[in-house]
């Protein structure tokens, strides 16, 4: 076990990200236009990220080394950024991400930790930059988030995970590509799927409405 797995599994470590959470937490209150505070954004924020952090606890199928199918554990941050914006929405994945690390920690190295948590998290929220469209904005802040954090995974399976390729017939890059695509590929997908019925993207267009009307 390395020494950054220890610490992260330690009270001491948990408790680090847990304090980095709240300050991360506390931008999101503190980052809007005129640096005014927004407690019903903080409110909402903490409320989404909790419920991305329970549904990707709610595992499907689980990849031998490492990944999982869970449903619907990404929109919740992508409604953050959906709702609020780029920044927020990113801030906001890299709470989860962070989360995440508190809740099953696995670090070998400082960048893979980067690269793995606060980063392929966070890029969830970079969709945003579409929220504003008019057809089918959610999917299209969707899927470019999902993009990223495929980008990050196939990253770190190349550097840091390259070595432990069961099949000879892959090298490093492709078995990492083949590799990350099988499950979050599957949850992209179902996931689409859902947000395509008109019902569905209404609802949220409605939410959406209700989030921001007094922000």
């Amino acid at each position: 076990m390395s020494a950054l797995q220890s610490f992260f599994e330690s009270t001491g470590g948990r408790t680090a990200v847990i304090g980095l959470i709240v300050v991360l937490f506390a931008i999101i209150l503190y980052s809007g236009k005129g640096k005014k505070t927004d407690t019903k954004i903080l409110v909402i924020s903490a409320m989404l990220v909790a419920l991305a952090v329970v549904l990707n606890q709610i595992k499907l199928f689980t990849m031998p080394q490492g990944g999982s199918v869970s449903p619907f554990a990404m929109v919740p941050i992508v409604l953050i950024g959906y709702f609020f914006g780029v920044r927020r929405g990113v801030i906001a994945g890299m709470c989860m991400g962070l989360m995440e690390l508190v809740i099953g920690p696995y670090v070998i190295h400082p960048v893979q930790l980067l690269v793995d948590y606060p980063l392929a998290f966070g890029a969830l929220g970079i969709g945003a930059v579409f929220r504003n469209q008019e057809k089918i904005p959610l999917i299209k802040c969707y899927l470019p988030g999902v993009l990223g954090r495929y980008i990050c995974a196939v990253i770190s399976g190349i550097v840091f995970f390259g070595d432990y390729i069961p099949d000879p017939k892959f090298n490093a890059v492709t078995w990492s590509l083949f590799y990350n695509i099988t499950y979050l590929g599957i949850e992209a997908v179902a996931t689409t799927v859902v947000l395509c019925i008109p019902a569905v993207n209404k609802a949220f267009a409605r939410l959406k409405t209700q989030a921001v009307s007094t922000t």
